[in-house]
C-alpha cells in the first residue's frame, strides 16, 4: 500500500469496512474540505485497485454512467459511407459503471456530489447498483459486474436524497477534524513544520472557525494553503500574535477567507487575539 497525506480516522475506516462487508455503496457526507472526494482516491491507492471517477453536474443523467449511444456520429458516418455504421457497437460510449463492471479486478467507483443532479438521478441508479448489471438495448447485451466494485458516493446536502436510495447505502458523516487529527494531517503534508508555528497556526485557525456569523468556515485545504504561505515567508510563530500581525497576514488571509464579510470578522479576531496576548 502506498503512503499518502490522507488521514483515515478509525470511524471512517470502519465505515469503509462495513460497506465492503455489506456490499453496499458508501454514502459520505460532510462539510466541504473534509476529504470526501479524496477518500475514494485514497482507498483505491491502499487497495491498489483501479479507480473510476464520475463527477456529477446539474445536467448529468444517470444513464451516462452506464453508456451513451452516439446516434449523431452514426448518422454522419452513414452519410459518408463509412463501413463502421454496420456495427452499432462502434457507437456505444462506455460510462464509468460499464468500465468498472468489466474490470478484471475489484474496482473503486466514485460518484462525486450526487446531490448536484436532478432529484430522480439517485432513483434511476437503484437497480443497477443493486444488481450490478444493466442492459444495453441497442446491442441486446447485458453488462454484469465481474467483481462487485466498492461504490463511494459523496453528497454536500444540496438536495435531500430519496429514502429508497438511502436504504441501499451505508452512511457515514465525516466530522471536521479536531485539533489532534488536524495536526496529523498538517504534519503529513509538512513533516518539517516547526512545532511552535503549528501550534500558533492551529490556535488561530480553530478560533477563526468558531467566530459567530462566519459565512464560510475555512476548510482543511484552505488551512494547508495558508500554512504553505506562512512557511514560504518563514514567518516565526510569535508573529501570529504580535503587533505586526496586521502587516503580515493581509497578503495571506485570502487563503483562509473567501468573502469580504468574513475578512472583517477575521480582522476582529486578530484584534481580540492581540488583546489577549498583552
Amino acid at each position: 500500500m502506498s503512503q499518502t497525506d490522507y488521514i483515515i480516522t478509525d470511524e471512517l475506516q470502519q465505515a469503509v469496512d462495513a460497506a465492503l462487508t455489506l456490499e453496499r455503496p458508501l454514502l459520505v457526507k460532510g462539510e466541504p474540505g473534509t476529504g470526501k472526494t479524496q477518500l475514494a482516491i485514497e482507498i483505491a491507492q491502499r487497495l491498489e485497485a483501479p479507480l473510476f471517477q464520475w463527477h456529477v453536474k446539474s445536467t448529468t443523467r444517470a444513464h451516462q454512467g452506464l453508456y451513451e449511444y452516439d446516434a449523431v456520429s452514426r448518422l454522419r458516418d452513414s452519410q459518408l459511407g463509412d463501413e463502421r455504421v454496420k456495427d452499432i457497437s462502434n457507437y456505444i460510449l462506455h460510462g464509468v459503471l460499464w468500465d468498472a463492471f468489466t474490470c478484471d479486478q475489484r474496482a473503486i467507483v466514485l460518484i462525486d456530489e450526487i446531490d448536484k443532479a436532478d432529484i430522480e438521478f439517485p432513483n434511476d441508479l437503484l437497480q443497477e447498483l443493486d444488481r450490478m448489471s444493466f442492459n444495453v438495448y441497442e446491442t441486446r447485451e447485458t453488462i454484469t459486474a465481474r467483481q462487485r466494485p466498492l461504490v463511494i458516493i459523496t453528497s454536500n446536502n444540496e438536495k435531500e436524497l430519496p429514502d429508497a436510495f438511502l436504504r441501499r447505502c451505508f452512511f457515514h458523516y465525516i466530522a471536521f477534524p479536531d485539533k489532534s487529527t488536524m495536526e496529523k494531517i498538517v504534519e503529513a503534508h509538512f513533516p518539517d513544520i516547526k512545532k511552535d508555528l503549528l501550534k500558533s497556526a492551529m490556535d488561530v485557525f480553530f478560533d477563526l472557525r468558531e467566530v459567530p456569523g462566519l459565512k464560510k468556515k475555512p476548510s482543511t485545504s484552505e488551512l494547508l494553503d495558508w500554512l504553505k504561505l506562512l512557511i514560504a515567508d518563514d514567518l516565526p510563530a510569535e508573529a501570529l500574535a504580535s503587533d505586526e500581525l496586521r502587516t503580515v497576514l493581509p497578503k495571506m488571509h485570502g487563503a483562509l477567507l473567501k468573502n469580504e464579510q468574513d475578512v472583517h470578522l477575521f480582522e476582529r479576531l486578530i484584534f481580540l487575539h492581540k488583546q489577549r496576548q498583552r
